[in-house]
């Protein structure tokens, strides 16, 4: 019976909404697909809980360009505050030691990202003490704050690589725009694969230049210290080394962990469209209608037929259907299984009263 049945059954037209009047109220499911689109923000008026949703985040309050300030003074800060503790101790720290507030920064950086040389090491249990407590503030801030600007840095750069790979083809603003988010993780895994390639060369012609290594000993030591393992037998031991050793130790390592987080992400996006192209291009069956007919009523609607697919593709669930219905019952007071502004209005009136 339910293979017989129109698979849409017509356009959401103020028509269609008439001769629903005659169907069931349970088909709630067939007559939300003409609900209208929300186009507005809330206002600071009716703004609590969007005002409490900003407040979850540790600068939510703060605008785009306060936030970078705020973060970079986080590092900054950080970065102060470790050179200091380990400036005072540093009686207590032993190994090959430059300048002594340069040998506190550079043991701050290589405690932080774990990598760990080995060629300064604590000596006295309150230096030991300091190490274990900036070893675990350094790895949340690394991957709390430091992972965002890396994250910012890369998205400014997407723009320029997708323009560079499609240089003699005229596309505007918004092409760009469109191309760049349907395929956001592949142009961030070009940008980080690009970053972490400069990177190593300028690594390894830097310690080939200045820790005078051979161009194998300079590749191992890049090597083995932006992917954190440190085996200590060759460091950073020049003055000039451990300068250039502060910074390029958070870049290195902070790239390395976003290239494989985004070797991870395309392999999953790769997965999630194969599947959707599949979805997509399957014949549809009496049994995939029977599936996707929610209430049962023997006809399937534009709805309940998005829905079906949705969920095959796996980027909706059950739960999700649910708690959305549970939201539309709430709002549907005079339960007419459609929303208009009155129903809004009368809602946010009863939740007003009530509170």
């Amino acid at each position: 019976m339910a293979s017989n049945q129109p698979l849409v059954s017509g356009s959401a037209t103020p028509k269609t909404q008439t001769s629903n009047v005659d169907r069931p109220k349970k088909r709630r499911v067939r007559r939300v697909r003409s609900a209208p689109l929300a186009h507005f923000a809330p206002t600071d008026a009716n703004g609590d809980d969007d005002a409490l949703l900003r407040s979850k985040s540790i600068f939510g309050r703060l605008n785009p360009t306060l936030k970078k300030v705020a973060l970079s003074l986080t590092v900054i800060v950080y970065m102060g505050l470790g050179t200091i503790c380990f400036y005072t101790i540093r009686n207590q720290i032993k190994g090959k030691k430059t300048n002594a507030i340069l040998d506190a920064l550079y043991f701050c950086v290589v405690t932080m990202t774990t990598v760990g040389y080995g060629d300064l090491v604590p000596n006295s249990n309150l230096a030991k003490l300091l190490a274990c407590a900036f070893v675990f503030t350094g790895m949340a801030l690394i991957g709390l704050i430091l992972a965002k600007a890396a994250d910012y840095l890369v998205e400014k750069q997407e723009k320029l690589l997708f323009r560079a790979l499609h240089m003699y083809k005229k596309d505007g603003e918004i092409e760009v725009l469109k191309e760049v988010e349907h395929n956001r993780v592949k142009y961030k895994f070009y940008t980080t694969s690009i970053l972490l390639v400069v990177l190593v060369v300028t690594g390894t012609i830097f310690v080939y230049k200045v820790e005078k290594l051979d161009l194998v000993d300079a590749f191992y030591c890049v090597c083995s210290t932006i992917t954190t393992l440190g085996y200590g037998d060759i460091s950073f031991p020049s003055k000039g080394g451990r300068v250039f050793a502060v910074f390029w130790i958070l870049t290195g390592t902070i790239c390395v962990a976003k290239f494989f987080l985004y070797v991870a992400e395309v392999n999953t996006e790769n997965r999630q469209r194969a599947l959707v192209k599949w979805v997509l291009s399957r014949r549809t069956t009496s049994l995939d209608l029977e599936a996707a007919d929610l209430d049962n009523d023997g006809v399937v609607g534009a709805a309940e037929f998005v829905l079906f697919k949705l969920k095959e593709m796996g980027k909706i669930c059950q739960q999700d259907i649910s708690v959305i219905m549970e939201e539309f019952e709430e709002l549907d007071l005079d339960q007419s299984g459609t929303l208009t502004v009155s129903d809004i209005a009368l809602a946010q009136s009863v939740e007003t009263r009530s509170s």
